[in-house]
């Protein structure tokens, strides 16, 4: 007669089994449950939009040097660096739409040439200020908002109802705000799902 024979060993048997069938429960169920995602918008009291702490860690999609929506000439010249959250990069690698609580931070920072062994060209230098999209209905009516903060700034309001930011991207945003258009990553996906006006690639004047 072995251990297992025995009532003793019966009940040792049955215990292990209901142990391991308790760790696979509680593994199945950590498995199903859906990821927290994050970073999203933080707000204060006031409904102010609090700058986001770790946006240089976010997916980057592009910069720009000097871009200006305006034919006119512009007096200082800055590098912009567009920044999205990872999760909301997922999703739109998924759908090709935003999904809410989205946010681009567009990093503006000055330009220098000639310093130390650079002769020609651009680089980054100082930050001069963010400007932040959001794409956040429980929040904005319009579903988007934006908001500038100073280098320093720590808080930002919305800017007011049917302000230029709002406008512009609304008349020229190749995927529903956002200027995918000058994000070549993101562009192919767009047009992957269906989701890209090709018509916002036209050239044409900023209003």
């Amino acid at each position: 007669m072995t251990l297992l024979d025995s009532p003793d060993g019966e009940l040792t048997m049955k215990a292990l089994m209901c142990s391991a069938l308790v760790v696979l429960t509680c593994l199945v169920l950590l498995s199903s449950r859906p990821e927290k995602k994050g970073p999203v918008p933080q707000y204060n009291q006031k409904g102010e939009l609090l700058r986001p702490a770790d946006y240089r860690e976010w997916m980057f999609l592009s910069a720009g040097y000097g871009m200006n929506y305006s034919p006119g000439p512009d007096s200082h010249e800055l590098f912009t660096n567009v920044f999205v959250q990872r999760w909301a990069y997922d999703e739109f690698g998924r759908s090709g739409k935003w999904p809410e609580q989205s946010m681009f931070v567009i990093d503006e920072r000055d330009a220098a040439s000639r310093s130390s062994i650079n002769q020609k060209g651009h680089y980054q230098t100082d930050l001069m200020g963010l400007a932040v999209e959001v794409k956040d209905s429980a929040r904005n009516s319009d579903k988007w908002a934006y908001y500038v903060f100073t280098p320093d700034g720590q808080t930002a309001g919305a800017m007011p109802k049917g302000n230029p930011c709002w406008s512009c991207h609304d008349a020229h945003a190749a995927v529903e705000h956002t200027f995918v258009q000058f994000y070549p990553t993101l562009k192919v996906v767009a047009k992957k799902y269906g989701t890209y006006n090709e018509s916002r690639e036209q050239v044409t004047d900023a209003k």
